[in-house]
C-alpha cells in the first residue's frame, strides 16, 4: 500500500509540473507556444506506475522537467495520442494491449504517421478478493458463465440467470456474483474480455460453432459483460478497485498484477485453471490471463520535445526493465533477454510500425 501512496504522490507532483499545451503544429510544436518543455505520456492505468517511476528517475538523473504522465485508460490515451500532431497531443501512449487497426487508421487520418511500437514487458490480469474471503479456482468457462450478458440455451440465447458462483458450478463458493472491474476504455478490460471471456466462450459448443459460422456475432456474444449489477465499472484507477474489495465482503475485482503485488497484505488472487499469477507463470505464459505492455511513441517528436529520447531510452534500459531492474520491484514482468535487447534497438533506431492486422 505504501508503494501506491508513492505513485499517487508522484502523479500529483507530475500533474503540478505540467503546463498548458500549445496549439497544434509540427511534430511536438504548437502555434500557440512552441514545443512543450516536458514529455507527455497518457494512457493505461497499468502502465501508469511504471511510466511515473521512469519519469522520476529521468528527472533525477538529468535535472530536466519530469514527464507528465496521465492515467486515461489505454483506449483514452491512444485516442488522444492519435488525435493530432503538435504540443496539444501526447508524445507517448501507454497501452496494456496492442494498438488496434482502427486506432492506427485514426492516427493516420490525423497526420500521425510515425508511430513506433515498443514492448516494455508483461503483466497478468488477476481476479482477486479480500484476503479473508473465500478461495477461488476458476476456469475461463466459469468466468464467462458468471459474467456474460447472455448464455446459450437449447433454442438460442437468454439473459444470464446465475446469481452466485455456486450457480455457475456447485464446487465454487456460494457467494453472490459481484465483480468490480475497469471500464470499456481500459486496456485491462479489453484484455480481460479477450483472454478470460472469449477464452471461456470457445469452450462452450454452441459458441464454438457460432465462431465458425459468424465470427462477428461470436465476438459480440463473447465480449459483452452483463449489466444487471453483477459487474460494476469502477473507473480507470485499479487501486480504487483494490480498496473496494476490502470494504465489500464477498466481492471480486479485476485488475493488473502489479496492483496485486502492491496490495498483497489486503487481497489474494484466484487461480485460473489451477495456475496462480506470479512473475514466473506470467512470463512463461502458463497463467492464462497474461498480456504484453507497450508504449507508442511519435518518432517526429524525438529531438523536438525536450527529454523524449532520454525518456524512451530509460524505459527500455537494463536499469529499468532488464533483469533486476527497478520496474520489476513495482510488479512489471520482464521480457526475455533477447526481446529486451530487441526493444533497446527499437528505442534507438525508431522504426515506424506497420498497420495492425485487426
Amino acid at each position: 500500500m505504501r508503494a501506491w501512496i508513492g505513485f499517487a504522490a508522484a502523479a500529483a507532483l507530475l500533474a503540478g509540473c505540467g503546463q498548458n499545451a500549445g496549439g497544434a503544429g509540427g511534430a511536438g510544436g504548437g502555434a500557440a507556444g512552441g514545443p512543450r518543455q516536458q514529455v507527455w505520456a497518457a494512457g493505461s492505468s497499468t502502465v501508469f506506475p511504471f511510466a511515473t517511476r521512469v519519469a522520476e528517475n529521468v528527472a533525477r538523473t538529468t535535472g530536466g522537467s519530469p514527464a507528465k504522465v496521465e492515467s486515461l485508460g489505454t483506449g483514452g490515451g491512444i485516442k488522444l495520442f492519435c488525435s493530432g500532431t503538435g504540443s496539444s497531443y501526447p508524445d507517448i501512449a501507454n497501452a496494456s494491449r496492442p494498438m488496434k487497426k482502427s486506432e492506427f487508421e485514426a492516427c493516420a487520418a490525423n497526420g500521425v504517421n510515425d508511430v513506433v511500437e515498443i514492448k516494455i514487458g508483461f503483466d497478468g490480469i488477476v481476479i482477486a478478493n479480500a484476503l479473508n474471503g473465500a478461495t477461488y479456482d476458476l476456469s475461463e468457462e466459469e468466468i464467462f458463465r458468471a459474467l456474460a450478458a447472455d448464455l446459450p440455451t437449447g433454442e438460442g440465447f437468454a439473459p444470464n440467470p446465475n446469481k452466485t458462483w455456486a450457480d455457475v458450478d456447485k464446487t465454487l463458493p456460494a457467494e453472490r456474483i459481484q465483480v468490480y472491474g475497469p471500464p470499456p476504455t481500459s486496456g485491462t478490460r479489453d484484455a480481460f474480455v479477450e483472454l478470460g471471456m472469449e477464452g471461456g466462450a470457445v469452450k462452450i459448443p454452441q459458441l464454438a460453432e457460432l465462431k465458425k459460422s459468424d465470427s462477428e456475432a461470436f465476438t459480440a456474444r463473447a465480449h459483452t459483460i452483463r449489466s444487471d449489477g453483477a459487474w460494476t465499472d469502477s473507473g480507470e484507477n485499479d487501486n480504487a478497485i483494490v480498496q473496494t474489495l476490502t470494504k465489500t465482503p464477498g466481492s471480486l475485482g479485476v485488475f493488473g498484477y502489479s496492483f496485486l503485488e502492491n496490495n498483497a497484505d489486503q487481497v489474494k488472487p484466484a487461480t485460473i485453471n489451477g495456475v496462480k499469477p506470479t512473475h514466473e507463470t506470467i512470463a512463461d505464459g502458463s497463467y492464462p490471463l497474461a498480456r504484453s505492455l507497450y508504449i507508442y511513441v511519435k518518432k517526429g517528436n524525438i529531438g523536438v520535445t525536450p527529454g523524449l529520447r532520454e525518456y524512451v531510452a530509460a524505459f527500455v534500459s537494463d536499469a529499468a526493465t532488464g533483469k533486476g531492474g527497478y520496474l520489476l520491484e513495482r510488479g512489471l514482468i520482464p521480457l526475455p533477454a533477447d526481446q529486451h535487447a530487441a526493444m533497446k534497438t527499437v528505442a534507438e533506431t525508431l522504426p515506424v510500425m506497420a498497420a495492425p492486422e485487426r
